[in-house]
């Protein structure tokens, strides 16, 4: 059971990831090459608050969600907005996501630094397993925010909002809904979470100038197995990987468990190409 539970946590790091991406997603069908970076700076701003400031807690996560919500705003507002093309894009945010890597590998070296969690991160038994605090509470925040998220999608005018203009733009532009305003306000709302995370997931990967990369993959990877656009498609994306991971650690070695993670999602996509939850756009020609 620790071995799950750990697959778990893991998964509920790359589901969070995953998250953020169909955030943008949704409202801009925009892949936002960046948001794994984004979290990537909350983490650093999370130590930066917490360690080096000794800040309390609340105030260093208004802190982390402020500025990494700010870098959003600027990303949408330099990098994606100007350009039109959904391709060209691609190519932007991952310049962002560089740009963004290389100034953190600047400011706060190539070391990785460790993240407090709280005050207590000593491991405790849960369902027969050993866990730490913090593993619980990413897999708690993780199934709490597809929850809030789905609920507000579906309750809420601005929630209905995002889904129209997903399914189709010009037919929202048409009903009065304002597709740029909505779209900057997902891309600041999605760098607000991340930097609010980075509390979270700070602890259990440290905050080190490759986390972006990694979580990049790893996330689009949930993302895809899930299928785009879907909340609770993130989640059990990013549940199966952490799984796949720790599993395939613990019996084949570590070497090996990137290759079963990849060797899942082909094997998934093979059969559902959209992904678990995905679907198939019906276009008229």
């Amino acid at each position: 059971m620790t071995i799950v539970l750990s697959g778990l946590a893991l998964g509920a790091v790359y589901a969070l990831v995953a998250i953020g991406y169909n955030i943008v997603f949704i409202s801009s069908s925009t892949f936002n090459f960046a948001q794994a970076q984004l979290m990537m700076v909350g983490t650093f701003v999370a130590y930066t608050g917490l360690v080096t400031w000794d800040l309390p807690v609340i105030v260093v996560a208004l802190l982390a969600a402020a500025v990494v919500a700010v870098i959003a705003g600027i990303e949408d507002l330099t990098a994606v907005w100007p350009v039109k093309d959904r391709h060209t894009q691609l190519v932007t945010t991952l310049g962002v996501a560089t740009l963004l890597g290389g100034a953190c590998q600047l400011i706060w070296g190539n070391q990785p630094l460790s993240v407090p969690f709280l005050s207590y991160n000593d491991p405790v038994d849960f369902l027969g397993g050993r866990t730490y605090p913090v593993e619980l509470a990413l897999i708690a925040a993780a199934v709490l925010l597809v929850a809030v998220l789905t609920w507000l999608s579906k309750r809420t005018m601005l929630g209905q909002a995002l889904i129209g203009i997903s399914e189709d733009t010009e037919a929202a532009t048409l009903r009065g809904i304002s597709v740029r305003k909505l779209a900057l306000g997902a891309f600041v709302f999605s760098g607000a979470l991340a930097g609010v995370l980075g509390l979270l997931v700070g602890p259990k990967t440290f905050a080190v100038a490759t986390l972006g990369t990694a979580l990049a993959i790893k996330g689009f990877v949930a993302l895809a197995i899930g299928g785009f656009g879907s909340l609770p498609g993130c989640l059990i994306g990013g549940f199966v990987v952490g799984l796949a991971e720790s599993l395939t650690a613990l019996h084949w070695g570590a070497q090996y468990s990137s290759l079963m993670v990849f060797a899942v999602l082909l094997v998934l996509l093979l059969a559902r190409p959209t992904g678990l939850f995905g679907r198939t756009a019906e276009r008229v020609v």
